[in-house]
């Protein structure tokens, strides 16, 4: 993507990632709660193939494991997720 080496825009690509992916990356903003379960099935479903690939390493499998629970609990608790 743009701004990371890449030569795509947000605007060529569509994915429930994207108020995710595409922020600062100098932290800060939130993420709705419409937008935490926007995200969260497409999170789910990277856990679930992540787990049968042999390759990914454990970390980022419990990372993603964790931002799933932030979002199920923003989206229970109807707040937004905001990034420090």
């Amino acid at each position: 993507m743009w701004g990371f080496g890449g030569e795509r825009g947000w605007s060529d690509v569509s994915t429930s990632l994207e108020p995710l992916l595409d922020r600062p990356d100098d932290g800060g903003g939130e993420l709705s709660p419409t937008e935490c379960a926007a995200i969260l099935p497409r999170i789910e479903g990277i856990v679930d193939h992540w787990q049968s690939e042999a390759d990914v390493p454990r970390t980022h499998i419990d990372a993603a494991q964790q931002l799933a629970v932030v979002l199920r609990l923003c989206i229970a608790k109807d707040v937004e997720l905001i990034f420090l």
